[in-house]
């Protein structure tokens, strides 16, 4: 018998908490609680959940910043809480690896479904994966080495810490070097799970990639740019 799902709540106000770990205790979820981002992080590095339900609004520290941090060291799903419903927060969000965005006030019922459907999509944590030595098998001439069970992915003989969106948009493009996809192409593909997401999100997650793969070998930069047109791996 498999154990429950593992849920993380980081939300300072108690009444908001205490009704979220109520609505997802009685539909079989273990929950923990944080009040602070601070603490939340130094209960994260020491375990991960399945996932994690984030305030934005923290009073020591920013959930955008929480997350940031979180994605150093962890690719567990995150959803975040909010009492604001501007687009360049939800950009914002999804953009540093959320998964999803719950505005307040939000139905306990809504957002315990949200749960369960990326526990669906997510199957099991990236980062619990355990460190490995890079299967020589899965070595590719063009540098990368690709370990589509572990949905990891190393450079220059290095695994690259990549958030879960970032993994995607890489992948994908390692499966057709040369081809060049459109950023309607990417989004449809890579992000066809993130609902408010534009296409600024593909070139914000380009960058990243980039600056990831020269941090490991700086002259080098497989990923071309085709202007008016997408992008695409050196083949």
């Amino acid at each position: 018998m498999t154990n429950p799902p593992s849920i993380l709540v980081i939300e300072d106000e108690a009444a908001i908490a205490d009704t979220i770990l109520y609505a997802l205790s009685t539909d079989g979820m273990t929950v923990a609680h944080c009040a602070l981002g601070g603490a939340a992080l130094e209960r994260l590095r020491a375990q991960v959940p399945d996932l994690v339900i984030l305030d934005v609004g923290l009073p020591d520290i920013n959930g955008f910043e929480v997350c940031r941090t979180l994605r150093t060291f962890s690719d567990v799903p995150v959803i975040f809480l909010t009492a604001r419903n501007e687009e360049i927060d939800r950009i914002v969000g999804l953009e540093i690896g959320a998964d999803d965005y719950v505005v307040k006030p939000f139905s306990p019922r809504e957002l315990a479904a949200r749960v369960r459907v990326i526990l669906r999509r997510a199957g099991t944590r990236l980062s619990a994966q355990p460190v490995a030595p890079l299967p020589p098998a899965n070595a590719r001439p063009d540098g990368f080495t690709l370990d589509a069970d572990g949905a990891r992915l190393a450079w220059r003989g290095q695994w690259l810490d990549l958030t879960r969106y970032e993994y995607r948009l890489l992948a994908l493009m390692l499966g057709h070097p040369g081809r060049i996809y459109s950023r309607a192409q990417l989004m449809e593909l890579v992000w066809h799970d993130a609902a408010d997401t534009s296409d600024r999100t593909v070139d914000t997650h380009v960058k990243t990639v980039r600056a990831k793969l020269r941090a490991l070998d700086s002259g080098c930069d497989p990923i071309r740019t085709h202007r008016g047109m997408g992008y695409s791996l050196e083949g």
